[in-house]
């Protein structure tokens, strides 16, 4: 019983220590084949009109996007 409760422990902290990485870079999740990028399709959602959230996120890196070609110059 000792043993299970050890690697549960052990589990628990990984967990947390994912989440809280993932909480710090603030990156999507990603393969580490690549993804749907490594075989040339840019997105998965190919709607002629996208939703008001993927438009807001698509704004938002354009402005990022731009800012740091800005701070590059």
């Amino acid at each position: 019983m000792n043993i299970f409760i050890l690697t549960f422990g052990f589990f628990i902290v990984m967990f947390i220590a994912m989440g809280v990485g993932y909480i710090i870079q603030q990156k999507t999740l990603a393969g580490s084949c690549g993804g749907l990028g490594s075989i040339g399709i840019e997105k998965a959602c190919n709607c002629d009109n996208p939703c008001e959230k993927r438009k807001e996120r698509e704004r938002k890196a354009a402005l990022k996007e731009n800012s740091i070609d800005i701070k590059n110059i």
